[in-house]
């Protein structure tokens, strides 16, 4: 019999399975970053018309933020049903949600034309990428994690996190050829809306490779366990067990800040290099949309491509000094990006993005290898989504809007570059107290310690230099 920590380690059963959840993610942060630069380069003047433009970007940013405001209840509801009905099913239904509401706000009359209902119709669309979002990242990660083995889960579980940039260059790519081919008035007009439509198209591709991928066996053998445990307890009278999320507050929430800390520095210092740099280029320096534009489309290809090679060295020398490399050096590059940006130079520009988004790719790299090593099958989709999406709300959710206050309170990108340099001091004291997980077999229960109980130490990760592709 076949366990379930050796299934599927068939190259090309693990490459279909990346595939499908690379390709998925691409979509669906696709449809949520669409959102971010629109709103930094449209929104402002077709949904919230105001005299100050930053004050424009300002309140378009809030409406961008109350997306991340509801990934934490997508992360509950997603999560629940995850750790009891799969990690397939759910991650199909949230391609669907995020799709449909970001090709509904391609339809959307704006301001001009309806007034008040314009910005309330988008909000609402935002709510559901959000709330999709926020059940998106567990499954994503964890279908692959469950998959492959212990060996290489670092790097096969990173794929999904180069959906990430994978999502922003299609989306910083669709709207620079748009704005490079066509006038601001015709792109003001109708051409912003093309991105948003063409999302539906992406979908139907989406979903045809995510229903041919198979469940995770780790996950199958887990919800059988859950099956017999359930009859034993029916026949013996007792409580059956908590729902995944409270369980995870129960006994994990240690587990649950450390995933939060974990991405602190990270969320804070991708947006603020991605969608706030959009604000800085083009409002503060005076500089084309298409600079900026075009210098996050280079530095996401190269963030695209170099994401797994982090996500491999974390499988060789842990997870903890990959994710350290990327924090300190974020601390410190904070400062220097800005001075770069100043000089209003596109290929210094350029270089100032890339070098900070490969440092971000540090941190983001081995995330999804490190988060899911933290909790047992039972509640990893509860756990890992609740840990990120909590963070998604006090770290990404709020980094354009501080960042755009801080430059319009003091005028200056240096208190910016300070609020950057806190948060990956953040992250960096979080990691460096966690505990190590390289080489932690999925299908045991080593993490779920009865109070009191000497914990297990996962084992160590082989010593090879097989090439995990």
């Amino acid at each position: 019999m076949v366990s379930p920590a050796t299934a599927s380690k068939a190259p090309s059963g693990i490459r279909r399975i990346v595939a499908a959840s690379l390709i998925g993610t691409t979509i669906e942060w696709y449809d949520f970053f669409l959102y971010g630069t629109a709103a930094a380069l449209v929104f402002n003047k077709l949904f919230f018309p105001t005299s100050d433009p930053l004050t424009g970007t300002l309140i378009a940013f809030l409406t961008y933020a109350i997306g991340f405001l509801a990934r934490p209840l997508g992360g509950v509801v997603f999560g629940h049903f995850g750790d009891k009905l799969g990690r397939k099913k759910l991650l199909v239904l949230s391609l669907v949600l995020m799709g449909g509401a970001t090709f509904a706000m391609g339809l959307l009359p704006t301001h001009a034309s309806i007034g008040i209902g314009a910005p309330i119709l988008l909000t609402a669309l935002r709510l559901v990428q959000g709330f999709a979002l926020g059940g998106e990242w567990g499954g994503a990660v964890l279908i692959v994690s469950e998959h492959g083995g212990d060996e290489h889960r670092g790097f096969w579980a990173s794929w999904p996190q180069s959906g990430a940039p994978g999502g922003n260059l299609l989306a910083t790519g669709v709207l620079a050829l748009l704005a490079a081919v066509q006038t601001d008035a015709a792109f003001l007009a109708w051409g912003w809306r093309i991105p948003f439509l063409l999302s539906g198209v992406l979908v139907a591709v989406g979903l045809w490779i995510r229903l041919s991928v198979s469940e995770s066996p780790v996950f199958l053998a887990a919800q059988a366990r859950a099956q017999a445990q359930a009859q034993a307890q029916s026949r013996s009278g007792s409580h059956p067990s908590a729902a995944p999320v409270v369980q995870v507050f129960r006994k994990d929430w240690r587990r649950v800040l450390s995933a939060i800390g974990t991405r602190f520095g990270e969320n804070i210092s991708y947006y603020v290099l991605t969608s706030f740099l959009l604000v800085y280029v083009t409002v503060h320096l005076g500089l084309p949309r298409t600079t900026a534009l075009n210098a996050v489309l280079i530095g996401s290809a190269v963030h695209f491509v170099t994401i797994p090679a982090w996500g491999a060295l974390s499988d060789r020398i842990g997870r903890r000094p990959v994710t350290l490399i990327g924090s300190a050096g974020m601390a410190v590059w904070a400062f220097g990006f800005f001075a770069l940006v100043d000089t209003e130079s596109f290929p210094v520009i350029t270089a100032a993005v890339t070098t900070g988004l490969l440092l971000h790719g540090a941190m983001y790299g081995p995330q999804a290898a490190f988060i899911s090593e933290m909790f047992d099958t039972e509640v990893r989709y509860s756990g890992a989504s609740m840990g990120s999406q909590l963070a998604s709300i006090i770290a990404g959710a709020l980094a354009p809007i501080i960042a755009v206050e801080l430059l319009k309170d003091y005028g200056s990108s240096f208190p910016v570059s300070l609020y950057v340099s806190a948060a990956a001091v953040v992250t960096t004291l979080t990691v460096a107290f966690a505990a190590e997980t390289r080489g932690r077999d999925l299908a045991s229960t080593v993490y779920a310690t009865p109070a009191g109980a000497r914990p297990v130490v996962p084992r160590a990760a082989p010593t090879t230099t097989a090439d995990p592709a």
